[in-house]
């Protein structure tokens, strides 16, 4: 903190449309500021393997200082920085108002937006990022049956590995024939047909996670709203939240994803939605990084206002004695995960409360980073260290011989799975936090 400061620490705007973002000299020269103070603190040095690097790179030079450090090297501290925002959340020090000014996952996310201008990002990146356009096409019945086939083949996996660079071992979600928005069945107005006591309305924005690999977590939140008397709606238009092109540091295809996003979710902000989104990722790009990026933007501003995640949401309408408790099933014993984009939200752990509500369940929480992190466990140079960052989690959540494994990020929740192997997977189910709570409701 500044010196004599009491202010809570907060995010500055990112000031992406200045010409001298782009300037790779000025850069390098606030890299080189940021991670000599990084080198001095090393409090960080369990999140990633973004400061280990750093501070192995420092370590290994002539001088055991920064400036013995080649700057090319610093790339490789970016490329490892998969934007998890925790140093910033939960270990610096020194973010603002401190007078050092130190934002770590920004100012990586400056270095990915250069080296995206610069046209130094590969092809499989790219890909990989376009969610929405892979999954119109994967999705599609009978080429969805296609795709999955050979991602689990493993002559075609190597092939892919070789091609695109997609680690041959990382298991891969499947594509859902039969996507969620073209399916979803909403009742908004059976509230005010029963009478029921329902003060509030929701929209759901469905993440291209939900559409394309898996819609059943959407029918379970949709399952969840009419069981407490919640008028919902589906947001009228939808395209990927914009998070893969953050990560990649495609900013000005963040703008034109936000662009199609915004002015629909606005509207319903404005006419009183609460607007859920069930993968968090997309939750904290709504609430956090878009405000950001667009800070002067008003329908940004009303949408982070309205922005919730599911169980937050339902929790807020617990404490308001609104939310059913009439639940029919046990859970028994559920290893939940906390992911990071969660975590930074900074509301707490809404889920494992609510969950502990059903009688018969006992949580045991893991809140650690399980080091998936969208498409960046994906990639070849990346997945052992993927692997590496999870082994504390993968144990931690096989202890105790869970019923379940559960963790709001279904990305993290089959990363965690595959990690755990085999015979853990054989003893217990993966079920989303929502997807337990319509079971504990006994909803069919």
């Amino acid at each position: 903190m500044a010196e004599g400061s009491l202010e809570a620490p907060k995010r500055n705007p990112i000031d992406w449309k200045r010409p001298g973002y782009y300037d790779e000299a000025s850069l390098f020269g606030e890299l080189h500021r940021v991670f000599d103070i990084c080198h001095g603190c090393r409090r960080c040095v369990s999140l990633c393997t973004a400061f280990p690097k750093l501070f192995d790179l420092i370590d290994e030079a002539p001088s055991g200082e920064l400036d013995g450090v080649a700057r090319t090297s610093y790339r490789e501290v970016v490329d490892r920085c998969y934007l998890c925002d925790l140093c910033f959340m939960t270990k610096c020090p020194y973010v603002p108002p401190h007078e050092w000014n130190v934002d770590f996952p920004h100012l990586m996310l400056r270095a990915k937006a250069i080296k995206f201008r610069q046209g130094g990002t590969r092809v499989r990146d790219r890909l990989l990022s376009s969610t929405d356009a892979i999954g119109r096409l994967a999705a599609i019945p009978v080429i969805a049956q296609t795709v999955n086939a050979v991602n689990a083949n493993a002559p075609a996996r190597a092939l892919m590995q070789k091609v695109l660079g997609v680690h041959r071992e990382r298991r891969l979600p499947p594509y859902a024939a039969r996507k969620f928005r073209p399916h979803a069945k909403l009742r908004a107005d059976f509230a005010e047909k029963t009478g029921e006591r329902t003060p509030g309305k929701a929209a759901l924005f469905a993440t291209c996670y939900i559409n394309y690999n898996e819609p059943g977590i959407g029918r379970d939140l949709l399952a969840l709203l009419e069981h407490n008397g919640i008028p919902a709606v589906l947001a009228s238009r939808e395209a990927c939240c914009g998070m893969p092109k953050l990560e990649l540091g495609d900013l000005d295809a963040v703008e034109r994803l936000k662009e199609i996003n915004v002015p629909g979710l606005a509207r319903l902000a404005r006419a009183g939605h609460a607007i859920l989104t069930p993968v968090p990722s997309c939750t904290l790009m709504f609430k956090k990084e878009l405000p950001l990026l667009f800070p002067d933007d008003d329908d940004v501003i009303a949408v982070a206002e309205a922005m919730f995640d599911p169980f937050e949401y339902f929790v807020l309408r617990h404490r308001d004695g609104l939310l059913r408790t009439d639940f029919k099933r046990p859970l028994g014993r559920v290893s939940y995960h906390i992911p990071c984009h969660s975590r930074v939200q900074n509301v707490g752990q809404k889920t494992r409360e609510l969950l502990e509500l059903v009688p018969g369940t006992v949580l045991t929480t893991v809140e650690r980073c399980a080091g998936h992190d969208g498409t960046w466990g994906v990639k070849e140079e990346f997945f052992d260290q993927s692997m590496k960052i999870g082994r504390p989690v993968f144990k931690q959540m096989a202890g105790g011989e869970p019923d379940f494994l559960s963790s709001d990020c279904p990305i993290a929740a089959r990363h965690i799975e595959q990690g755990m192997g085999e015979a853990a997977h054989a003893r217990m189910q993966r079920a989303h936090p929502l997807t337990l709570l319509r079971m504990a409701y006994g909803i069919e």
